[in-house]
């Protein structure tokens, strides 16, 4: 390994641009969010040390026998956030980072391409929620926050004319200064744009800002490299490893999914895990799981004893027999994702994602087929996988260790395939921190799960097991949330203490229902008795209603009655629970 003449940002962006810097298949993806970005243009600027980088020179002889990626160029949190393969013709050597990704990276997003993130409050499957954005400097003023000198930001186009008569501001597109190609460029700027509009100190800390910014980008020599010439992926790997054990630089499973892909054969672990987590978020409304999951999936459905995250069981046997029935594990984990979703569950509701690997190990044991979840025939195999999802959600067993749970349901699933082993799973855990096993007081705490609360839709679902999840269901107010503003709820004559009885309940679980999409877009924010008799104006089908969503009879369901309602019904929902899980 030799210590090489340090580069320009300027050199190392144009061969990133012309594919002539790649990334080998051990490394992980992007992850640095903008913020980390904006640091680093800020620490140039200021001259601070950012570290060296490891490249890896692969003879051209070799390139053939690996496989390699694009850096990403245009990140989109949700639709680009994986790098493209890179197609090799075997005629050239090429240079592999093997340290330094993400800091090349962001140095290319921010000089070349764009970060689009999502914004809050919008949904993650909206399109619009992720605006393109390019990195700028304010060349008329210093950072307002403490640790930056320099005020980088990621700005839309929009965001950049709403602040064009702000005379605190001038926005400079950073990539923009590869067109200042020689050392008077930046001065004949100041003069076009900044002379006749800003102050005189505006002006010299523009003239600082945009001559500084040339001299790191395009003249200074200071991305300082060390190369590696050895052709040998083992000696390469162990490198890789060396610098990135530490736990600072890479993520431990990074590190995993690094080893896991150099061990492989015939297939490309990165790429198959990338594809296979994409894959299985898309199901149903979304789901969450990650590369964690899938590896640690792996491991267990593959009856590897000790299936603990750690290097040690990434070695090369267990690599290539999860390779050999990669096809299998990944149906069997997408099966059981899908199951859960006809559950009702996804990103915003399932709380472990842990308590789909039993399901999945049941599955993958079974040898089932897509078929499973539709059919007939299983519905008490279904019921019980269902019950116990729920029971482990809400009991939360999977905090702390899991694999403590996992080592011993993996056991029970063993021991009998005929169905699913609800009742031997409650057993074994009986008397422990894990117990699946609920008392009074557990029930009524049940009660104190709330609106927006990932665990309330686990306690609903009890509530509701007879509903067809192919449709989509709302957590609704009954009484609409929207009526318990102090000023609609004074107007109704109520005292300021009741007032506080209403505000304090209005989003527990006695005024929520699980309601269908579309009747629930029907009721808005109509009193909940108004729209009751609206709805429901037979008494029969009232009376239907009023037993499917546990409202308590013979009292007044008018709004100046809610605290009866609300304690009358919460009262049936602990007796309803009690004789579900007692």
């Amino acid at each position: 390994m030799s210590y090489e003449t340090a580069l320009t940002i300027k050199q190392v962006i144009d061969k990133i641009h012309k594919k002539e810097y790649l990334l080998p298949t051990i490394q992980r993806e992007f992850v640095w969010d903008t913020e980390q970005i904006e640091k680093l243009f800020d620490s140039l600027m200021r001259d601070y040390p950012i570290s060296s980088f490891l490249f890896w020179e692969v003879d051209k002889d070799n390139v053939n026998n690996y496989e390699f990626y694009e850096f990403i160029r245009q990140y989109n949190e949700r639709t680009n956030r994986h790098n493209p393969k890179a197609s090799i013709n075997g005629e050239e050597k090429i240079t592999a980072i093997l340290d330094g990704q993400q800091r090349l990276t962001s140095l290319y997003i921010a000089l070349k391409g764009t970060y689009a993130y999502k914004l809050p409050r919008k949904r993650y499957d909206n399109p619009d929620a992720y605006p393109e954005r390019k990195l700028y400097l304010n060349l008329v003023a210093p950072s307002e926050y403490e640790d930056f000198e320099y005020d980088f930001v990621f700005l839309t186009e929009d965001e950049v004319k709403d602040d064009e008569n702000d005379k605190n501001i001038f926005w400079f597109e950073v990539g923009k200064i590869f067109d200042m190609d020689s050392p008077e460029k930046p001065m004949f700027f100041i003069n076009d744009y900044i002379i006749d509009n800003y102050n005189k100190e505006q002006r010299n800390f523009a003239i600082k800002c945009l001559t500084k910014l040339r001299n790191v980008i395009i003249e200074k020599g200071i991305l300082s490299y060390y190369k590696e010439t050895s052709q040998s992926l083992d000696k390469v790997l162990n490198i890789f490893i060396r610098i990135n054990s530490g736990g600072t630089k890479l993520s431990y499973s990074d590190l995993l999914l690094s080893i896991a892909t150099a061990q492989w054969e015939t297939k490309d672990a990165r790429e198959e895990i990338i594809t296979t987590v994409d894959d299985i978020n898309s199901i149903g409304n979304g789901f969450n799981i990650d590369k964690d999951f899938i590896l640690k999936s792996s491991l267990i459905l593959s009856d590897f004893k000790d299936f603990a995250f750690k290097v040690d069981n990434f070695n090369k046997k267990n690599m290539l027999q999860i390779e050999n029935n990669w096809e299998k594990i990944t149906n069997a984990i997408k099966l059981a994702v899908q199951l859960v979703s006809s559950f009702g569950f996804d990103r915003e509701t399932l709380s472990s994602n842990n308590a789909l690997i039993p399901i999945a190990y049941y599955l993958y044991k079974k040898e089932v087929t897509d078929s499973f979840i539709t059919s007939n025939s299983n519905v008490t195999d279904k019921k019980n996988i269902r019950k116990w999802l729920v029971l482990s959600l809400i009991k939360r067993t999977f905090s702390g260790q899991p694999d403590n749970v996992l080592r011993p349901i993996r056991d029970l699933i063993n021991q009998d395939l005929s169905e699913f082993p609800l009742t031997k799973i409650i057993d074994k855990f009986k008397g422990t921190n894990k117990t699946l096993i609920f008392s009074d007081e557990d029930i009524e705490n049940l009660t104190y799960y709330k609106y927006g609360q990932a665990f309330t839709f686990s306690v609903l679902s009890l509530l509701y097991p007879t509903l067809d999840f192919r449709n989509k269901f709302h957590i609704d107010h009954i009484y609409p949330k929207s009526l318990f503003k102090s000023s609609i709820l004074r107007k109704k004559g109520l005292s300021e203490e009741d007032i506080e009885i209403y505000q304090d309940n209005v989003n527990y679980l006695g005024n929520l229902q699980l309601l269908e999409a579309i009747p629930n877009i029907e009721k808005q924010d109509k009193e909940f008795e108004v729209w009751l008799n609206e709805t429901y104006p037979s008494e029969i089908d009232k009376k239907d209603y009023f037993q499917k969503h546990y409202i308590p009879e013979n009292i007044s369901l008018g709004f100046n009655n809610f605290i009866e309602f609300f304690k009358e019904r919460e009262q049936l929902l602990i007796s309803k629970l009690k004789e579900k899980l007692q």
